[in-house]
Formats: C-alpha cells, sequence, structure tokens
C-alpha cells in the first residue's frame, strides 16, 4: 500500500475539491458537516429556476384530436388484415369460412350502431362530423368485404337460379298430343 504525507493528502484533497461532486470523508468528524456539503451538492441537470407550465389548452386539444381521429379511422385500418384473412378463409362451405363471414358481417354493424359510444369518450370538435363520417365509411368498407365474401361463397341470392322458388309456374302456350299441334 502506498503512504501517504499529509502534504500529499491534501495536495490530493485540494484536486478533488475541485471536482463538483467531491465530498472529503478524510476530514475529522468535528469539521465535518454533512449538512454543508450537501446543501451545495445538485444533481445533473438540476437548476433553481421555476420552469413555465407548458401544459395549456391547445396541446390538450390536440391531443384530442389524435385521439379522435385514431378512433374515427380504427375501422380503416382493420381493411386489409379482413381482406388477407377473407383470401386465406377459402371459398368453401366450411366451419372456419362460415364463422369468419359471420364475424365479418356483425362487427361492422355492431360498430356502426355503437358509433356514439365509441366517440363518447372523446369530446365534439371541430372536426366531429367528418371524424364520425370516416368512421362509418371505414364500417362500410368492411361491410361491403364481407358482401363480396358472401357472394364469392355463393351464400347471396344474386343469379335468376336463386330465386326459382318464388317464380311463377310458366303457363303453356299450347299442348301437343300423338304429333297433332292444339292451340
Amino acid at each position: 500500500m502506498n503512504s501517504m504525507t499529509s502534504g500529499q493528502i491534501s495536495s490530493s484533497s485540494k484536486s478533488f475539491k475541485q471536482r463538483k461532486w467531491y465530498i472529503d470523508l478524510n476530514r475529522k468528524p468535528e469539521k465535518f458537516s454533512v449538512a454543508n456539503q450537501i446543501e451545495n451538492i445538485q444533481p445533473a441537470g438540476y437548476t433553481d429556476k421555476t420552469l413555465s407550465d407548458t401544459t395549456n389548452q391547445e396541446e390538450g386539444n390536440r391531443l384530442i384530436g389524435m385521439r379522435s381521429w385514431d378512433i374515427a379511422t380504427g375501422p380503416l385500418k382493420q381493411v386489409p388484415m379482413n381482406m388477407m384473412i377473407s383470401w386465406m378463409a377459402g371459398n368453401s362451405i366450411a366451419l372456419f369460412p362460415i364463422m369468419f363471414v359471420g364475424m365479418l358481417l356483425f362487427r361492422p354493424i355492431q360498430s356502426m350502431f355503437a358509433m356514439s359510444k365509441a366517440f363518447e369518450t372523446i369530446e365534439s370538435g371541430q372536426n366531429s362530423i367528418i371524424q364520425k363520417l370516416v368512421y362509418l365509411l371505414g364500417n362500410l368498407v368492411n361491410l361491403a368485404i364481407a358482401l363480396y365474401k358472401c357472394h364469392s361463397m355463393g351464400l347471396l341470392p344474386t343469379y335468376a337460379s336463386d330465386w326459382l322458388a318464388f317464380a311463377n309456374p310458366q303457363e303453356r302456350m299450347e299442348y301437343s298430343f300423338g304429333g297433332f299441334s292444339l292451340n
């Protein structure tokens, strides 16, 4: 171990005292006052200046606007995933595709009926009507995907042959017996 003389200790303590965070622990207890040393020490980045309040009404309105636009564009963000799952489900009539089509049909309808509840937490602002229209448009796009999926699976009655049960039977224009025509 290196033994230092008192001259070396005092000179080294002077160099340490020039450092901002130095506390001299080699002092004698009667001269050592923690309160005096701690009062002068401040953490990094600390200032005695008071800062003005940066939160204001404009910042709050901006955050509410961002949140309401996030709610409004939520259904549009689901469109690519719904298209991907719709493609992966296939066009066969089976349990999984039917369950998917049911979910794809009812979820936008439920969202449209609960539109006021979705925007309930957000205050009505200057763009609230536009945001509700975007929300409605997104749900209509998801509903159109569901209807297209039903059409591609053959679940929608879009052809004339699908309505034969409701068609009137045709009246005979003529009767034929044994090669003779009777009008």
